[in-house]
């Protein structure tokens, strides 16, 4: 899919490297929807930043584990485009939960984000998506989908749901809608890492490095416009995923 006058929503596409996506959806021609759910200012930046590139943008305020929300902010996004080309979902919660847990409330909401937070933006908008004849949805998962993290189990479930669920939707939404995901490792540190965190988790890749927001870019602008791939997942993680067997 050509991605220059197509409409495209980003959940989580206000901040990191949901905003790298917006962004990099705005420069290559897309109008884009901008969901957040707290970040309020932080749109209203990316917003600006992606109307500057000369295409319309907004920003939508919406709990993607709230169905009702979702139904809302794909009402919102047809009335003002008619509908949606291109759906990534990055909207992720990043929250520790421990087994056994004392708070439930955090795995629920945890897993609620990634994998029905998914569904019900998939749900709501893939009727505008065959309305107009095809699209593209990309989902951002990790290597927590393979791979568990100490400290992190709503985490890996949730992301493990994710590519599960990339592969189904793969299945039942072809021909005309295909569905892929990205599965980013280190490319942007949190604020609050010292130096020698960042070293330590450069040292878990091969190429012993951090990657950057741009490479999640390409990889998302490739599953888009490889109109012959659907039901992948393109590991951009320095080989972080196959790292246990480096030479040191």
């Amino acid at each position: 899919m050509k991605i220059d006058g197509k409409v495209a929503l980003v959940t989580g596409g206000a901040v990191r490297v949901g905003k790298a996506l917006t962004l990099m959806l705005a420069r290559a021609g897309a109008n884009v929807v901008v969901n957040y759910h707290s970040s309020a200012e932080e749109a209203a930046a990316t917003v600006a930043a992606a109307q500057s590139f000369g295409h319309e943008a907004m920003a939508v305020q919406c709990d993607v584990a709230d169905e009702a929300a979702v139904r809302r902010m794909a009402d919102a996004t047809i009335a003002r485009f008619g509908g949606v080309d291109i759906i990534v979902n990055g909207a992720s919660y990043f929250g520790k939960t421990t087994v056994p847990a004392d708070d439930l409330d955090r795995w629920r909401r945890v897993t609620r984000i990634s994998i029905d937070g998914a569904f019900y933006v998939v749900n709501s908008l893939v009727p505008s998506m065959r309305a107009r004849g095809q699209g593209v949805i990309v989902n951002i998962v990790d290597l927590s989908a393979w791979l568990p993290w100490p400290g992190f189990t709503a985490h890996g479930v949730g992301k493990a749901g994710l590519l599960a669920l990339t592969r189904q939707l793969a299945l039942e939404l072809a021909p005309a809608v295909r569905v892929n995901a990205v599965a980013p490792g280190p490319v942007l540190p949190p604020p609050d890492y010292s130096e020698a965190q960042k070293a330590a988790i450069a040292k878990r890749t091969l190429l012993d490095r951090w990657g950057t927001p741009e490479d999640v870019e390409r990889a998302v602008r490739y599953l888009i416009e490889a109109d012959y791939v659907t039901g992948e997942v393109l590991h951009v993680d320095g080989g972080e995923h196959i790292a246990q067997y480096k030479r040191h």
